[in-house]
């Protein structure tokens, strides 16, 4: 029988130590022990390496027991300033931007509003450029100090070969835009889907924590799905991962950015409600596309019946999309994320009932709904999860960078 590759194992093992440390910190060797099925000593040498690497600071909190004697309880913590990293998430019509520490912590934030889709993918990876060093010098700190840049956004991102296939931000066309930005930031980049990001992110830091397993939905210029299974995100067999949005629900229907037709981006996405109401003048005609949804949601919300009449429409979409996705991976919890308001009027209208008349019965309890509202903030902090979860998976010798 051949054995597994003692490196490999040690790589391994590190990764779920220091996993433990950033999602449950600060905690004990002994409940890392715990937490991780590995033995006592093998803890002790893993976590000995970190600290000697400047990624893990211990720290002496009281006594190991009641009384006022005792050994001092050690507890293991992230060392934030041991690596600085840039997310950022774009939109069609803005660049959200964080600076962040190794623990994930946002040291500054920025937004700068752009109307992306009429700029050339080269101009967009300027303008990336230009909001980090902006970014950087807000969180007190030069460019050279960013390790690595993680960058979400919507549409098929194939992550590991940093290509966007297609995105209502970057055009139809391929483009390798990790390597853009690389280019004009001499810093290493990584690109991938909305949705793996803020599934990432809500592992760490939001409703996934303490999951092992877990579905994200994303609802912004397309809709995502993000699958973290046994701690791991899954990307499919490509690399690209789910195109929840192109999911068919007719046969027909609108031409979508993706060439096909029926998919349910047209129907349920925030790109797909203002293509919607610009065509039925439910907004006013020549409107931006963040001013007009901003108008629909408002008229929707209060009740007017055009605007209502889309989002009840959407939702109904949303719905049976949910429950097919219930149906076929039956996750513990499925976060749905997006801006607050859109949501409200999504709940408003078709979509919880939907997903019930949809869902198998047997099934319909089997999967806890969250709703999250995700802010510029949460989202730049998600894109820089990435780079961070790259960090964590370096192999066993001590890291002198990624």
């Amino acid at each position: 029988m051949k054995t597994a590759d003692p490196e490999l194992m040690r790589a391994i093992n590190r990764f779920h130590v220091i996993d433990t440390i950033r999602r449950e910190a600060p905690i004990a060797r002994v409940e890392i022990a715990d937490r991780t099925e590995l033995s006592r000593a093998t803890v002790s040498a893993i976590t000995g390496a970190l600290i000697e690497d400047g990624l893990v600071n211990a720290v002496h909190v009281g006594s190991a027991d009641t009384g006022a004697r005792g050994r001092p309880r050690v507890l293991l913590e992230l060392n934030g300033a041991a690596y600085h990293v840039a997310g950022v998430m774009l939109s069609v019509d803005r660049i959200c931007v964080a600076i962040t520490d190794f623990k994930g912590s946002v040291l500054a934030e920025q937004v700068h509003q752009a109307e992306l889709s009429r700029h050339s993918p080269g101009r967009i990876a300027d303008l990336i450029a230009e909001a980090i060093t902006a970014c950087a010098a807000a969180a007190g700190r030069e460019v050279a100090d960013v390790s690595a840049i993680g960058i979400g956004l919507p549409g098929m991102i194939d992550g590991p070969a940093g290509l966007c296939h297609w995105s209502p931000v970057l055009g139809p066309s391929p483009v390798a835009f990790a390597g853009l930005v690389a280019m004009r930031t001499g810093i290493r980049t990584v690109i991938e889907t909305q949705a793996n990001l803020i599934a990432l992110a809500e592992h760490w830091f939001g409703h996934g924590r303490g999951l092992r397993s877990f579905a994200v939905l994303t609802i912004t210029d397309t809709l995502g799905l993000g699958l973290m299974t046994e701690g791991r995100l899954y990307r499919g067999a490509g690399g690209i991962g789910m195109a929840f949005g192109h999911m068919k629900l007719t046969a027909d229907g609108p031409l979508c950015g993706c060439g096909q037709r029926g998919c349910l981006d047209i129907t349920a996405s925030e790109a797909g409600l203002v293509a919607q109401a610009l065509a039925c003048d439910a907004v006013d005609a020549g409107m931006a596309a963040a001013p007009a949804l901003e108008a629909l949601t408002a008229r929707a919300l209060a009740g007017e019946h055009q605007a209502a009449a889309l989002f009840h429409r959407a939702g109904e979409g949303l719905g049976r999309g949910i429950a097919n996705l219930i149906n076929l991976l039956s996750p513990p919890r499925l976060i749905i994320c997006g801006d607050a308001r859109r949501m409200d009027a999504l709940r408003q209208g078709g979509l919880l009932p939907a997903i019930k008349t949809a869902t198998l019965p047997l099934l319909r309890d089997s999967t806890e709904i969250v709703f999250h509202s995700w802010t510029d903030a949460m989202l730049a902090q998600g894109a820089a999860s990435i780079v961070l979860r790259q960090i964590d998976e370096q192999p066993w010798s001590s890291p002198s960078g990624i």
